[in-house]
Formats: C-alpha cells, sequence, structure tokens
C-alpha cells in the first residue's frame, strides 16, 4: 500500500524530491550560490539564498525535464527580481538546448501570492519576462506544465503565468486567481468578497471551482503521487500555441462571460454549465469532481 504524501505540506525541495526521480535534480543557482534579492536587505527585510525558488533540471520517468519550484515559505512565494530572473534564465535555457538536448518539458511547481510589494515594479517586470520567455517555450514545441496545490494558492502575476501554460494540474484544495481574497476585499469592501468567507473563497478560486470552469486541465487530490502521474500525463498532453488555439482560448472565455451572466455565485454558474448536483460539489472529491466536467473541449 502506497502511503499518501500531502503536497500542500511540503517544502519547495520536498516536492521536487518526491515528485520526480530519484536523485536526478541537479540545481542551477543553489543557496551556496547565495543570489539574493538587491532589495530587501535595504528595507530591513529578511533574504532567502535562494530568493524562495529552486531551479534546475531533473528526470520524471526518465524523461529529461527543466524544473522551477516556488517556496511558499519565504514571503509566501512572492516574485521579486532575483526570483523572477530565475525562472526567466530556467525558460531561456530550454531554448538554448541543442535540439537533442532540449527538456521534454518545463515544469512549473507554483505557489505564489503573486509579486512582492517590497520591490513591486522589479518584480512586475519580472513577471512580464517569465510570460514572454514561456510563450518562447511553448512556441518551440516545448510543453509547460504548472502544478498548483500548495497551501498559498497562486494569484497575481503569477496566476496568469499560470495560463500561459500549455496544461494546469491543480488539488482540490489548490487555488488559482489573478486577484486574491484580501485584495478584492481591500479595494471593493467586504460587500463585494468577503475573505473571512472560506467556503466562498474555494468556491470562487478553489481547483474545483478553476477545473469545472476549464481554467484547469486535471484535478488531482492533494497527493504527491497523484501530481507525478498527471505532470507525466501533461506533457503529452501540451497544445501547440497556435492561432487555432489562441481561438479556441478565446471562445471559452466569451463563452464562460455569457454563462456568468445572471450567476452571483460559483454555484449558480455551475448550474449554468449543466452541473445538476451543483451545490454538492464543495463536498465532492476529485475523481468525483473530474465526472462532472461539462465538455472536453471546455479545455481546448
Amino acid at each position: 500500500m502506497t502511503v499518501r504524501i500531502s503536497y500542500a505540506e511540503c517544502s519547495a525541495r520536498e516536492r521536487i524530491a518526491l515528485l520526480f526521480d530519484a536523485g536526478s535534480f541537479h540545481e542551477w543557482l543553489p543557496p551556496a550560490a547565495r543570489v539574493t534579492s538587491p532589495h530587501l536587505a535595504q528595507l530591513g527585510v529578511p533574504s532567502a539564498f535562494d530568493d524562495g525558488v529552486a531551479v534546475g533540471r531533473a528526470r520524471l520517468a526518465g524523461r529529461p525535464v527543466f524544473v522551477a519550484a516556488q517556496e511558499g515559505e519565504f514571503m509566501g512565494g512572492g516574485v521579486g527580481e532575483v526570483h523572477g530572473a530565475k525562472l526567466v534564465g530556467l525558460f531561456r535555457r530550454a531554448l538554448l538546448q541543442r535540439p537533442d538536448e532540449r527538456p521534454d518539458a518545463v515544469v512549473l511547481l507554483a505557489e505564489s501570492g503573486g509579486v512582492r510589494l517590497h520591490e513591486a515594479n522589479a518584480g512586475l517586470i519580472a513577471v512580464s519576462e517569465v510570460m514572454r520567455a514561456l510563450l518562447d517555450v511553448r512556441a518551440a514545441g516545448i510543453p509547460v506544465v504548472v502544478l498548483i496545490g500548495g497551501r498559498n494558492g497562486c494569484f497575481g502575476g503569477m496566476g496568469i503565468v499560470a495560463r500561459c501554460a500549455d496544461q494546469v494540474v491543480i488539488s482540490d484544495i489548490g487555488r488559482l486567481a489573478m486577484s486574491g481574497p484580501e485584495v478584492i476585499e481591500a479595494s471593493h469592501g467586504v460587500e463585494e468578497f468577503d475573505s473571512r468567507d472560506r467556503a466562498l473563497v474555494w468556491r470562487t478560486t478553489g481547483g474545483k471551482h478553476r477545473y469545472l470552469v476549464g481554467d484547469a486541465d486535471q484535478i488531482v487530490d492533494d497527493d504527491v503521487q497523484a501530481f507525478r502521474d498527471a505532470a507525466l500525463r501533461a506533457i503529452d498532453g501540451g497544445r501547440p500555441l497556435t492561432l487555432a488555439a489562441l481561438q479556441a482560448e478565446q471562445a471559452l472565455l466569451a463563452q464562460r462571460l455569457q454563462d456568468g451572466i445572471g450567476s452571483d455565485d460559483a454555484v449558480a454558474l455551475w448550474r449554468q454549465l449543466g452541473i445538476a448536483q451543483a451545490a454538492q460539489v464543495p463536498d465532492l472529491k476529485a475523481s468525483q469532481v473530474r465526472a462532472l466536467r461539462p465538455a472536453p473541449e471546455a479545455a481546448a
């Protein structure tokens, strides 16, 4: 019997060690390199020697992949100048490899609240560079797979980065959105979004909702092995970055906007999507939610 290990409770490096083939991870710019943020020290904020992200190469069931894992325990996985530069460098390095040495995929273990306010401008620029580099990698025919299941979720700029990928794998307790609940409440008031209403938060940003509306391609349990299996499936399920693919994505978004008219809650939207037992969705397991997907083309 295989012992289940919670993905959410693992650190970034624990996830790498458990997800990929044992001993196969080779880290670039590891903590020993002491590449730290040039901004945090000036503000009197403690730094991390890896700036909150581990990047390198590994193998997944024998297949060569490039890997990045954000550490949610350091500033919520927030993106700063160095953090972002390491991600950009990873994607660009994939493009620099000789054709016979290119990775089968780039796998991003995302856990981030977005851009660090401490170095906001540098972080925003970094995120835009990450998106450009990610799309360049996809255009070169290398799939990009994003795994989301950390306790901090995937928000802000990294939420946009995730949706630029070929495939998104999310756990039933994972979260994905542009703006976090606290940000929405601070900007528009508690009447617009009550961040203390945890059920509302998960109905709106949680993995089950993101899977049902097509923002995630696979939903899994909070289990490292489940993520490993899903990542392997995702590598072979990449979508070429073509005009047809972009038009399909636009059609999905347009349809979602239409479906959302008159829906003031995720449950109402699920009903609009034809899910009869919409009210029961929050209590369902990931395997049960997978059976409710409105249509395969929703994630095209």
